[in-house]
């Protein structure tokens, strides 16, 4: 018989005995897009089935979250992260999932929420027949199982690198064809090519026109794309840097790279579409090209263009006068990018100019711009004058002629100041058999 009065002030009663309150969860859903898991559950299943374990055991579920990243990257995954935050905010203390893998399979993550878990804000981890709560020996076995799944990563990496190296070491060439050729579609001949019938004579034809004629890549891309209109197997144009890593890669004469920029080559099985010698021909080629192809910054290439809708490029030219001195001419003309046959000829930069200084009084401007610039000069001017020549007094920054400023700077101005003007047209200058004109 219980004598203790129920008064007494350490009396366990039912107004005194608080409740512990409530865990909030989160449902998090996660189907990862990495091949071998497949057949995982989708995420839909995942939540269903979880939704029916949680109304089992009475949990209250306040919140659903699915993502689709990869969980093998540490910090990876937006909606995991945002995850952490709201735990940390007090928004949830109780984590709904399908499997621990759901959750990590890095140290990373794994250490962020026992993290979570021993600073008490992380109360549970409940999984399709498992519960994580907070206390050593559940955080360890949540730790081992998911130190498990990283395991599997790491082990079906190196199975995976082993598989292609023996690939190779078979020779064949691991990934998508290149163009002109063709990936096998049977499944037990995996990684191994076919010449595309339809594209490997053009691609054969780009070797030669570039080895044995020397053709240039500007000329080459021409008749890919304006003459024979070739396309690659996704039905686009050739683009120039896919032009040239085609003319670069040995795979072409049956020796390839791989991975990329490893040095590791490897003997192919595949037909050849092109011999050694041509090969090494067309690196030769470019190579030269390269090494003769100056690269220099004239004033007014980039913003003119041709009548025939190309831009414009210049060149230097050197000519030895009677005198025994050498004089400097720079040409502009066409780039013949969109049209190889352009025969509009050169301009040489005095008659361009004097061109320009002709058409300041018809073209559009920004003429704040050119204020602003101006009236930085004058500032710089008054500086000097004060500074420099001890003059007294002030330049006055009047209003100007705009125009006439242009003119000036297109006659006496630095490359850099005439590319500045120029930028601030606003209308078209084209340029048609060297003469010039402002199109609409």
């Amino acid at each position: 018989m219980n004598t203790q009065p129920t008064g007494f002030p350490g009396a366990l009663t039912r107004q005194n005995i608080e409740a512990p309150p409530k865990i909030k969860y989160l449902l998090y859903a996660r189907k990862s897009t990495e091949s071998e898991e497949r057949q995982v559950l989708s995420i839909d299943s995942q939540i269903q089935e979880m939704l029916k374990a949680a109304e089992k055991d009475g949990l209250e579920v306040v919140d659903i979250r699915r993502e689709s990243h990869s969980a093998k990257d540490s910090g990876q995954r937006p909606v995991f992260n945002e995850i952490l935050v709201d735990i940390r905010g007090g928004r949830f203390g109780g984590i709904l999932t399908w499997a621990p893998d759901r959750l990590s399979r890095n140290a990373g993550d794994l250490g962020s929420l026992v993290d979570l878990m021993d600073q008490g804000l992380l109360t549970e981890i409940r999984t399709n027949g498992q519960r994580f709560a907070n206390n050593p020996n559940e955080k360890f076995l949540l730790m081992i199982l998911c130190s498990q799944a990283k395991l599997e990563n790491d082990n079906k990496s190196l199975n995976v690198k082993r598989g292609l190296r023996t690939r190779c070491e078979m020779g064949w060439r691991p990934g998508t064809a290149l163009t002109g050729y063709s990936n096998e579609k049977r499944t037990d001949r995996k990684c191994q090519v076919l010449v595309d019938l339809e594209r490997a004579p053009i691609v054969k034809q780009m070797f030669e026109k570039v080895g044995n004629d020397h053709w240039s890549g500007s000329r080459l891309y021409h008749w890919l794309k304006f003459e024979i209109n070739f396309k690659t197997r996704g039905n686009k144009n050739l683009s120039r840097g896919n032009l040239y890593r085609i003319l670069q890669n040995s795979f072409y004469y049956g020796v390839f790279e791989y991975p990329g920029n490893s040095g590791n080559f490897y003997n192919g099985k595949h037909e050849p579409l092109v011999t050694k010698e041509l090969f090494d021909k067309v690196q030769e080629h470019l190579k030269r090209d390269h090494m003769n192809r100056e690269v220099r910054e004239f004033a007014f290439t980039k913003l003119l263009k041709c009548g025939c809708g190309s831009g414009i490029s210049a060149c230097e030219k050197y000519k030895k006068l009677k005198d025994g001195t050498t004089s400097k001419y720079i040409y502009y003309g066409c780039s013949k990018v969109r049209n190889l046959n352009c025969h509009d000829g050169y301009i040489r930069e005095e008659e361009l100019i004097k061109q320009l200084v002709i058409l300041v009084d018809q073209i559009d401007l920004n003429e704040l711009g050119i204020k602003n610039k101006f009236q930085d000069e004058v500032k710089r001017y008054n500086v000097f004058q004060s500074r420099v020549l001890k003059v007294e007094g002030k330049q006055e920054n009047k209003d100007i002629d705009v125009k006439s400023y242009i003119k000036y700077l297109l006659r006496e101005g630095s490359m850099s100041e005439k590319r500045e003007i120029l930028s601030s047209i606003k209308s078209k200058i084209v340029i048609r058999k060297k003469i010039l004109s402002i199109e609409q």
